[in-house]
């Protein structure tokens, strides 16, 4: 039957004008469709986003997913697609992937990441590999890696890192270490040596006035 400009009853066993399909054909999927407050029945090879196909011995049927941001499913508690901006992790959609897990951006899916262990304790403080003779020099502590990511894609957490440090020896064993002359003792220094010189001459005038 044909009931105004669209075929409101293909596919069905038994329509109505008002309601569209009341009874599906064998293998299709009855929907409901909702128009504002109108709602009529619609018989589907599949159906549509945020529903799935649930077959009885009585007749197919779409029914809604019940998984947040689904946009399609294999059952209400299982979600195969996400929404836009979702990704899928174990039949649930999530807007960031879970601990240990990363995310695939090409498939919009989490995956096992890379797992890493803990921070080992900071190392050394040192300096051109040494350990003295300097001030302040780098300390490094690192981490394992524990379990490799699925894919090789997925890079793995920072495994090693560095900060500065203070020596603990400034000075090395039997080395020479001189401290650098400041502007401020070199001024020193310099007025130090004006003032010898100057009572140096003054001393030689003195003499010099005597012996005459």
């Amino acid at each position: 039957a044909n009931y105004g400009p669209n075929p409101i009853c293909k596919g069905c066993l038994s329509c109505s004008k008002d309601n569209g399909c009341i009874r599906c054909q064998h293998k299709l999927f009855f929907f409901l469709r909702r128009e504002g407050m109108r709602q009529y029945g619609e018989c589907l090879h599949s159906c549509p986003s945020g529903y799935y196909g649930l077959r009885t011995p009585d007749m197919n049927r779409c029914s809604r997913c019940r998984i947040e941001n689904c946009d399609s499913c294999f059952s209400r508690d299982f979600c195969t697609k996400c929404k836009t901006g979702f990704y899928s992790h174990r039949g649930r959609c999530f807007r960031g992937c879970p601990a240990g897990f990363a995310a695939l951006e090409e498939l919009m899916e989490c995956v096992e990441g890379c797992e890493v262990g803990q921070w080992s304790e900071w190392g050394t403080c040192s300096r051109n590999n040494k350990t003295c003779g300097f001030k302040w020099g780098l300390e490094t502590r690192t981490r394992q890696i524990v379990k490799k990511p699925a894919k090789d894609t997925i890079p793995c957490p920072t495994i090693a890192e560095s900060r500065r440090c203070k020596m603990a020896t400034r000075h090395c064993p039997g080395g020479k270490w001189r401290r650098p002359a400041k502007t401020k003792d070199k001024k020193k220094k310099k007025k130090n040596l004006m003032e010898r010189a100057q009572k140096q001459h003054s001393i030689f005038l003195a003499t010099d006035k005597t012996s005459q």
